[in-house]
């Protein structure tokens, strides 16, 4: 069932006005690819455009907070806490960055860990795209989340 479909195939926000607060958490991940060449160049993290990392988890706590803004039917939630992680690996010319989100409510913070992820590596490929255009980020993906009915750990 697609919760956010009605009876009348019309789009709806999900009712959450019977469900329990609780504590959720969400942690989601992205891979940002650079080839060796371009790794090199930008391992000190600066651009440009200044220093990368900071501007880039900077970017992915406004992304977490600003999703019910632009993923239409997404709740506008408080978030309790934002926790974005950027580290290099240099055997493998890439950066792993996490979001973690945290809130205490009725509905789950996925969403807003997956919009911090993708802003934050949108971020870096924009501060870095005129080194090289052939940046790929990749596997976007929830790693784990937690309260509310269900839990969720991506192996």
């Amino acid at each position: 069932m697609i919760t956010h479909i009605d009876k009348k195939n019309k789009p709806t926000i999900v009712d959450i006005s019977k469900k329990k607060s609780s504590t959720r958490i969400a942690k989601a991940q992205g891979i940002l690819q650079f080839s060796k060449k371009t790794f090199n160049e930008i391992k000190s993290f600066k651009s440009k455009k200044g220093e990368i990392i900071n501007t880039a988890i900077i970017a992915g706590i406004i992304g977490a907070k600003k999703t019910s803004e632009i993923i239409p039917l997404c709740h506008n939630i408080v978030i309790e806490n934002i926790d974005i992680t950027i580290r290099s690996n240099k055997n493998k010319n890439l950066f792993l960055i996490t979001c973690s989100v945290k809130s205490f409510g009725k509905t789950g913070v996925e969403m807003e860990a997956l919009n911090g992820v993708s802003v934050a590596c949108l971020t870096v490929y924009d501060m870095v795209k005129s080194i090289d255009k052939n940046i790929i980020i990749k596997d976007i993906k929830i790693l784990e989340k937690s309260g509310g009915k269900s839990n969720f750990v991506n192996s």
